[in-house]
């Protein structure tokens, strides 16, 4: 018997059809889904939970593993070798994402005209960001090589001294905050140029009527309004200079002395070199837990900026 609602009436068998329909659908859409999410969980999901248990066992990957508990953190703690490659991480981190924010942010303005040739400009500057780690990592290794690279050639030339380069403890990790920036300061730039491009002009001129020179215009109408792509950069120049390795792995390997040992590195080392896989596992929630506080970090901030 038909049930009335209103002035409508629902038949029983019509109902019924529609959740029939509606499960079809249902099952139609999870099985177009279900690859993906199988996809996922296989190369996603169930790595982090199984190097999570990992990170609490003695494995070499080959022999059965026992459970140690917290011990590789323990060990982490005290390893003074882990202690190097967090130093000289955050000591790349904290020279490279200023530098390429910073200067990002002064070649966009310095793009952000109309004139002759722009778009090759623009195009010039982002090339290099499309290069990937590894072909920079080569194209420097020669360039830099001490005994046949063209640097060293053109510093003979002009009358100055042959340099170590990668081969300089001193200067292996300057160089690699320098190829860096060639590289990542041009994603920066887009991202800024996008951004003067939402700067209000209206903001600008009346800035300028009441008499702000170029310095108080950026400071006080540019500047704010393009904060939180500065909080975007920021979090992601910093997370990306905490997970570097490829640039590492293909000029420095860790060297010289272990003067370019970075976090990354040093799990991929303790991994497989020495087949350590529980205190590799260990070193990477470590790192896993510094982006988390970083990225946390990073949202409060731009969360106050926007206030």
């Amino acid at each position: 018997m038909a049930s009335v609602v209103g002035t409508f009436t629902i038949d029983p068998r019509a109902r019924k059809a529609a959740k029939r329909r509606m499960r079809g659908e249902g099952a139609t859409g999870w099985a177009f889904v279900s690859p993906s999410v199988l996809l996922i969980l296989g190369l996603s999901i169930v790595p982090v939970v199984w190097s999570l248990l990992l990170s609490f066992q003695v494995n070499d990957l080959v022999s059965p593993s026992s459970w140690v508990g917290l011990e590789n953190y323990k060990a982490l703690l005290q390893d003074p070798t882990f202690a190097s490659a967090v130093k000289h991480t955050l000591l790349y981190t904290v020279l490279y994402v200023p530098l390429s924010v910073v200067g990002g942010l002064a070649i966009a303005i310095a793009l952000n005209r109309k004139i002759k040739f722009i778009g090759l400009y623009r195009t010039l500057v982002f090339v290099p960001f499309v290069v990937s780690a590894a072909a920079q990592g080569v194209l420097f290794s020669f360039v830099l090589d001490p005994d046949f690279g063209v640097a060293n050639s053109l510093l003979h030339k002009v009358g100055l001294p042959a340099q170590g380069f990668f081969g300089d403890s001193a200067q292996a990790l300057p160089l690699l905050v320098l190829i860096s920036l060639w590289s990542g300061t041009g994603f920066c730039v887009i991202v800024y140029l996008a951004g003067l491009q939402g700067v209000s002009a209206e903001l600008v001129e009346a800035a300028r009527i009441d008499g702000a020179g170029k310095l108080g215009v950026l400071r006080h109408v540019v500047l704010p309004a393009l904060s939180p792509i500065t909080v975007f950069l920021l979090l992601f120049q910093t997370i990306g200079a905490l997970q570097l390795f490829d640039l590492v792995f293909v000029t420095t390997k860790g060297g010289p002395l272990g003067s370019t040992t970075v976090i990354v590195y040093f799990i991929w080392e303790k991994a497989f070199k020495s087949f350590t896989a529980g205190y590799s596992a260990a070193a990477a929630y470590g790192l896993a837990l510094a982006l988390l506080v970083v990225g946390v970090a990073l949202q409060i901030s731009r969360r106050r900026a926007a206030r």
